[in-house]
């Protein structure tokens, strides 16, 4: 008779331009998600069940993940001992190439682990280009990993003063997204942190673009509304472009309708980075004892 499945951690990156967004989708299509490639590459370490791959953080097509998560479930014939977080983390990396997917790390979790409801937080960060005035302008090892807005420099002090506002709880339904199943969720989030920081190119001190300036704007939240982010972002940079008040910001804010903001204010998904999902120590240990009937505190 066969034991109960052993669940891991799996902490993973992409390049995002690749795939249309991390969920799984159906594989007809053009492009597929992350997760496609993730559960076919688990199949290739022939479990006795199918595996399935719970993705903490939803990422859209053209957004990248420098550490995704997810747990899943692996249940092996009889009188096979479970992988081990580093069996798990070569043969998953093994089946994933030529794929611009990695699997980080892996590590075995209790049974009433969640990768999605045990995240403490999620921490993203947006890369901006400034200094170029059109696209074809972006050092080619930069393409589709950043935005380059155009009209010349941006008033950080001013976007700096703007992100003040939305710092703390508030409801953000002006920022979600106006799709009709974005409505279902609460729109009430809390910012912990969003700063705006110097950033680095890749390869800068290896070209010639000395007058290229790049800015990161790092926002951190347990949970995020459907394209949030990129809607702050967005409303950032209209503001550091002058079209828009620091002040004006908390006003649309306070509107709290998704319509209230422009769709060309949306920042576009290649700058968007998920830097790290956090989860405490505590839900991460492996219990020597039977778990309780309990999901990382939610009963």
């Amino acid at each position: 008779m066969a034991g109960a499945p052993a669940r891991y951690l799996v902490f993973f990156q992409y390049f995002g331009t690749r795939y249309s967004g991390v969920m799984e989708t159906k594989s007809d299509q053009a492009l597929v998600g992350v997760q496609n490639y993730l559960e076919k590459a688990a199949e290739q370490l022939k479990p006795s069940a199918p595996i399935k791959f719970h993705i903490s953080s939803r990422t859209d097509s053209g957004v990248h993940a420098l550490a995704n998560a997810a747990h899943l479930d692996i249940q092996r014939a009889p009188g096979r001992a479970p992988f081990t977080g580093p069996q798990l983390l070569q043969g998953l990396n093994h089946f994933l190439k030529p794929e611009p997917i990695r699997i980080l790390s892996a590590q075995r979790v209790s049974s009433t682990f969640h990768a999605r409801f045990c995240a403490l937080s999620r921490t993203y960060i947006y890369r901006l280009l400034l200094g170029c005035a059109h696209r074809s302008q972006i050092p080619v090892f930069e393409q589709d990993l950043c935005w380059a807005p155009p009209g010349g420099p941006l008033d950080i002090p001013a976007m700096r003063a703007a992100a003040q506002l939305l710092l703390g709880t508030h409801d953000f339904s002006t920022f979600r997204s106006p799709h009709p199943e974005a409505a279902a969720q609460s729109p009430v989030r809390t910012l912990q942190l969003l700063q705006l920081q110097p950033g680095h190119g890749l390869l800068g001190q290896h070209h010639l673009h000395r007058r290229l300036e790049f800015w990161e704007v790092k926002v951190k939240s347990k949970s995020f509304l459907y394209r949030q982010v990129r809607r702050m972002v967005g409303a950032l940079v209209a503001v550091g472009q002058g079209r828009m008040a620091p002040g004006q910001l908390q006003q649309l804010l306070e509107l709290r309708d998704p319509r209230a903001l422009p769709p060309h204010a949306t920042a576009p998904p290649e700058g968007l980075f998920l830097h790290s999902v956090e989860y405490s120590q505590t839900d991460l240990a492996l219990p020597c004892a039977p778990a309780e009937e309990e999901l990382c505190g939610l009963s």
